[in-house]
């Protein structure tokens, strides 16, 4: 009998341990506004380069970056002195599970990239060849741009 109970008081104390831990994200109710009492503050725009120096308009076609599935190439547009598009030149084709790879993360890196204007992305989950050639191919086109 005095096992159950300290049984059953350890395990009471451990889940009301467990639901007081607060969650990494915070939810947003359908409501749209934050549950979360810290809501984040918006952070400006970072800077277009690297280095913090002005991109120079233009196309620019970055390095082929031979990865173990194959080799992938981007090459950027820069506008105004920022990243507005990435061309992908060339992926991971040698087989079909590469290339459905490569179809799935091309676009959130690209995206990623478009919305930071740097290659300072996080690497696609899953992908993480393709991403690190994608994301070094669209480095090297970036320092040719002056970045």
């Amino acid at each position: 009998m005095r096992r159950a109970v300290l049984a059953a008081a350890s395990t009471s104390a451990l889940v009301v341990l467990m639901l007081s831990l607060k969650p990494h994200h915070s939810a947003v109710p359908s409501g749209g506004t934050s549950v979360s009492a810290r809501a984040p503050t918006p952070t400006p725009a970072p800077a277009p380069a690297s280095s913090g120096t002005a991109l120079t308009d233009g196309m620019y076609t970055g390095d082929p970056v031979n990865t173990q599935y194959g080799t992938v190439q981007v090459s950027a547009t820069v506008k105004a002195g920022r990243l507005t598009a990435v061309t992908v030149l060339r992926t991971p084709s040698g087989d079909g599970r590469s290339r459905q790879i490569a179809a799935d993360a091309v676009p959130q890196l690209t995206q990623e990239a478009l919305n930071a204007h740097s290659a300072h992305i996080d690497a696609v989950s899953g992908a993480s060849y393709t991403s690190q050639g994608y994301i070094q191919s669209l480095q090297s086109a970036l320092d040719r741009a002056g970045g």
